[in-house]
């Protein structure tokens, strides 16, 4: 057991993990469900793992460059909570203004066809910005 824990606060050194991620990564070297279970809560209880935290962070890292959706779906797969994820992306920042800036940095003009127009929201749609979003980034480099 206490090699699972030196191994887990290796893992936590580097970044922030969720507890499911830390599980997925832990779960070889453990010499049962039970140990591995124990150490995670021992971790969880001295705050040195926590899924909001984690969600917090990646947002934050992230959020510059995706929208909402995205992010909501890499941390659903990184199983952190939805309570967890509503918080972090509060946290994140505007969703329209994020968007605004991943447009301008990509495009930086108003789309001057109709073709144009569809790879823009193409783009920001692939990036997780939500549908509201991306109508006024874009409509708003119309005018």
């Amino acid at each position: 057991m206490p090699d699972l824990r030196v191994k887990a606060l290796q893992l936590l050194t580097r970044r922030d993990h969720s507890r499911a991620e830390l599980h997925k990564k832990l779960a070889p070297l453990a010499e049962s469900e039970d140990a591995l279970e124990a150490v995670l809560d021992a971790l969880q209880a001295e705050r040195l793992l926590s899924d909001s935290r984690f969600a917090s962070q990646r947002a934050s890292q992230r959020g510059s460059r995706y929208g909402n959706a995205r992010l909501r779906q890499e941390l659903r797969q990184q199983g952190v909570n939805d309570e967890d994820i509503t918080e972090a992306l509060d946290g994140a920042g505007e969703e329209v203004e994020r968007c605004r800036q991943v447009w301008a940095k990509k495009y930086g003009r108003p789309p001057e066809s109709a073709e144009e127009r569809a790879k823009q929201l193409r783009f920001l749609q692939y990036r997780g910005f939500s549908g509201d979003s991306i109508r006024r980034v874009i409509s708003g480099a119309d005018e």
